[in-house]
């Protein structure tokens, strides 16, 4: 089958050829092919794979933040029935809109008021790379990853029982409940994109979703792909007769405190520290330390990009999550970490 190139899939080879220099000799044998209308080829791709033909028409809005989202959502919506209105998709690197970061939720303002004002059953964010998408519901409210990760899970375990499914070790309890209502196994995997790549390979996962809004499919040789995604949540809709807020609904049943990062040096004693003060709770030390208890869970792990603690928590119960979220904040502050503005 497919496998993507990435970090432990041929991307080190490509680095040696690239500096070695000796490009003819290892093409030997092989042949150079110009592609042409390469979207237009990935579009019927992804409608192929996610068996999303026949769609009703629906209504969405996409913002691109002026990046390369603009490209295949304009392809997609003339290759499907639907209407979809455009914001800053004119493609211009500085960005004059607004950062192109959908986790950066100030970004997403002119599209929830847009997805309001048009009556849209569907708001559409991509990041600069377009890997990235986030959604918005018709009621103007930004869905959680997560939760798009479990709509998923829901639809490839409906047509495809017993099947492997991942999603990170962030957010995982709603996704959990939807796997095992549905019959299928859930795999955790450590956060970034190539643990999750290289995990879906190695279990053969039909599908993963990461709550930074990337989803990775095996049809795609475990890329990750936005068109996918975008199909699949399109398809649900057209499928469902429903609201996108009434599906996102039916497979929440926990809640979540959004990613709450702290300033520090050195993160080892304070993760030392949690893992004294609960260790009541089952402890995973995959990636940081996670301890989880009947009702809810934490996780506390470091940026494997900058001097940052990350906090994530989660519970079945609202005012649980909340109470502890407080309780954990006050913890790290305590432990000699700042709030990170």
């Amino acid at each position: 089958g497919l496998t993507k190139i990435g970090k432990s899939t041929g991307m080190e080879k490509i680095k040696d050829i690239a500096v070695s220099g000796d490009y003819v000799k290892e093409m030997d044998g092989g042949q150079i092919e110009n592609i042409e209308n390469i979207v237009k080829k990935e579009v019927a791709n992804a409608i192929t794979v996610t068996q999303a033909d026949n769609l009703k028409p629906l209504k969405a809005v996409a913002d691109t933040a002026n990046a390369m989202g603009a490209l295949y959502l304009y392809e997609l919506f003339n290759t499907i029935k639907g209407d979809l209105i455009k914001l800053n998709f004119e493609l211009d690197g500085n960005f004059p809109a607004h950062e192109a970061d959908p986790l950066k939720l100030e970004t997403l303002k002119e599209l929830q008021a847009k997805v309001i004002s048009e009556n849209a059953q569907l708001g559409i964010a991509t990041d600069g790379d377009a890997d990235r998408t986030f959604f918005v519901d018709e009621k103007g409210q930004i869905i959680p990853a997560s939760l798009i990760t479990s709509l998923a899970i829901r639809e490839f375990l409906k047509n495809n029982p017993g099947e492997t499914v991942i999603c990170d070790i962030r957010y995982l309890l709603n996704a959990k409940k939807v796997t095992v209502d549905n019959g299928g196994k859930l795999i955790i995997s450590k956060v970034g994109h190539a643990f999750i790549t290289e995990l879906s390979a190695q279990e053969n996962a039909i599908f993963a979703g990461e709550s930074s809004g990337h989803y990775f499919f095996r049809a795609t040789g475990f890329a990750e792909s936005s068109v996918c995604i975008t199909l699949i949540i399109l398809k649900i809709l057209s499928n469902s007769g429903k609201t996108t807020s009434q599906l996102v609904d039916e497979v929440q049943s926990a809640h979540e405190s959004g990613e709450i990062n702290f300033e520090v040096s050195d993160a080892k004693p304070a993760l030392d520290e949690l893992t004294k003060q609960y260790s009541d709770g089952n402890l995973s030390t995959l990636d940081g330390i996670a301890i989880e208890y009947p009702e809810w869970r934490f996780g506390v792990r470091t940026s494997n990009t900058e001097p940052l603690m990350r906090l994530n928590l989660e519970s079945y119960d609202k005012n649980i999550m909340e109470t502890k979220k407080t309780e954990l904040i006050d913890k790290i502050l305590s432990l000699g970490a700042k709030l990170k503005k």
